[in-house]
């Protein structure tokens, strides 16, 4: 059954077999572990992982999709394939009690970042993530302060998870092919979480904030919330710009601010 890739829904079909297979070899998928695909497409990393003996369940939003992968894989008893929008998809439910989630997928563009973040509101039963990004999007999770590439992405994904860069991965690698490189990036949910945060909501306002303008210093970007005298008493200079504040620095911050 062949499938025309649908821009709407940001299709760019993986078909590199040494691509596959480094993905593989990357995640190390054990025999019976409970594993989420996002995104399956035609089934290029569905078979493989079921192929290692996985439990699988897949979330596809392309109807089309869910027909064809349904007759192909009709022979593999762990599959279940869910036709549904990842971005309203209850991950949660997945997992059983005591038990943690693996997560694979080959993320739309446009939604990549958004999908994360749902993701992470149910990080406590999942154990890693592995996604195929646009370059771009992995070079900011993974960038470090003093970076041009660091900003609230990096913030706030480093403080729910260890990020790791993997590889990258050419657009030839994809039918169609994309104007843009991707690659693979690990995120493990921390355990507890690497700085003490008092509400999370207040971190990403923080952020978000400080990062809005993110030429001018703290003094002038923080202003309408965090008075200077506030930013020096926490050992802050307030002459530094957004790019030069440690996650445990804007942990500080935010933990200055009073509900509003």
């Amino acid at each position: 059954m062949a499938h025309t890739p649908r821009k709407r829904f940001g299709q760019n079909f993986l078909h590199d077999h040494n691509i596959i297979y480094n993905i593989i070899s990357s995640i190390q998928a054990m025999p019976d572990q409970h594993w989420v695909e996002i995104g399956p497409g035609q089934g290029a990393l569905t078979e493989p992982l079921l192929n290692e003996k996985v439990r699988l369940d897949v979330v596809e939003l392309d109807r089309d999709l869910v027909v064809l992968l349904r007759e192909k894989f009709k022979h593999y008893p762990k599959l279940q394939i869910h036709s549904a929008d990842a971005l309203k998809f209850d991950f949660s439910a997945l997992a059983d009690e005591g038990k943690k989630l693996r997560i694979i997928g080959n993320l739309p563009y446009n939604i990549s970042t958004p999908l994360m973040f749902h993701l992470l509101d149910n990080a406590y039963c999942i154990e890693d993530m592995h996604f195929m990004l646009q370059k771009e999007v992995v070079d900011r999770i993974c960038a470090s302060p003093g970076s041009k590439k660091y900003g609230r992405l990096s913030v706030m994904m480093q403080y729910y998870c260890l990020a790791e860069l993997l590889f990258y991965v050419p657009p030839e690698s994809f039918d169609p092919m994309p104007q843009v490189t991707s690659a693979i990036v690990r995120l493990v949910p921390h355990q507890q979480p690497p700085v003490a945060v008092n509400d999370i909501s207040k971190l990403n306002r923080v952020v978000t904030q400080a990062f809005s303008q993110r030429r001018k210093t703290l003094r002038n970007s923080l202003k309408k919330l965090i008075d200077e005298e506030e930013i020096v008493a926490l050992g802050i200079d307030p002459t530094l710009r957004a790019e030069s504040i440690t996650l445990a620095e804007f942990a500080r911050l935010s933990n200055l601010l009073q509900d509003l």
